[in-house]
């Protein structure tokens, strides 16, 4: 059984931001109890703050490990009197994964991690690695916590391998998991391998996953809710009923009918 039945903002205003964005807007008694909901929409449309407006209410953990407190959630915290969820189970565990949140804290903890060597003045060669490892593990925290919750140092990895290595770290016990964009790391082949991850995770745990995407590879799990976004309406679809499907299979059938005027 999964842990939100529905969500629903009970606002009837038009402006300022954010309440002017479609998702905002649109948000009236919509049914998540499927185990995983897609959200779809064009960009702008409000799909990621709908998404961070839930994950502040439930305080689910996020990569940087410092709350809700940053001013880019200021939009979702002006939307959390009129937020109403439905639960079936109440108990808020989980994690909230935005696709900007994983390149920005993978580039700051990598600054992070060569300016402390260089202020150190270590060198790999004369210093063993584990024991450079320790020292600065024990003149940055957050270097520390993300060899405590990720097992070693994420900029040992491609993006699309990183993600996939964060998706096993964090999402391994049953809970409610909120991704933003998942596939903005990810090659088509990756997105595949997610998609066996997200079986595989739901074989083993009852979870339940709140999805925004533009992947029409990811819209295509088998018999989820899908959700499409847009100037007048937030509602139920089929995968083969939204833009994101039938403009990319129309591409893919006929590019040259598409890029003619760059010749």
């Amino acid at each position: 059984m999964p842990y939100l039945s529905k969500i629903h903002l009970h606002t009837e205003r038009r402006h300022p931001y954010p309440f002017d964005v479609p998702a905002i807007k649109h948000a009236k008694h919509i049914d998540v109890s499927n185990k995983i909901t897609f959200l779809i929409g064009e960009n702008g449309c409000g799909k990621s703050t709908l998404l961070e407006t839930v994950a502040c209410r439930l305080q689910l953990p996020h990569m940087d490990g410092v709350g809700y407190g940053k001013k880019c959630f200021d939009a979702a915290k002006s939307l959390l009197p009129y937020l109403d969820l439905e639960w079936s189970i109440e108990r808020s565990v989980g994690f909230f994964f935005r696709s900007e949140d994983f390149g920005d804290y993978l580039n700051s903890v990598h600054r992070l991690d060569m300016n402390l060597q260089n202020q150190m003045g270590l060198d790999d060669h004369d210093v063993p690695r584990h024991i450079i490892q320790q020292m600065k593990d024990s003149a940055n925290y957050q270097l520390h916590q993300v060899r405590k919750n990720y097992g070693q140092e994420l900029d040992t990895f491609s993006h699309g391998e990183a993600y996939m290595h964060i998706m096993n770290e964090m999402v391994n016990q049953r809970g409610i998991y909120l991704l933003d964009e998942p596939e903005a790391s990810l090659s088509p082949s990756k997105q595949q391998a997610f998609i066996y991850f997200l079986q595989n995770h739901l074989r083993l745990y009852n979870s339940q996953f709140i999805i925004a995407t533009h992947s029409p590879m990811l819209m295509a799990y088998p018999d989820a809710t899908l959700y499409e976004i847009t100037n007048k309406e937030m509602k139920k679809t089929s995968l083969e009923e939204t833009d994101h499907y039938t403009i990319t299979k129309s591409f893919l059938n006929s590019p040259e009918s598409y890029l003619r005027h760059l010749k």
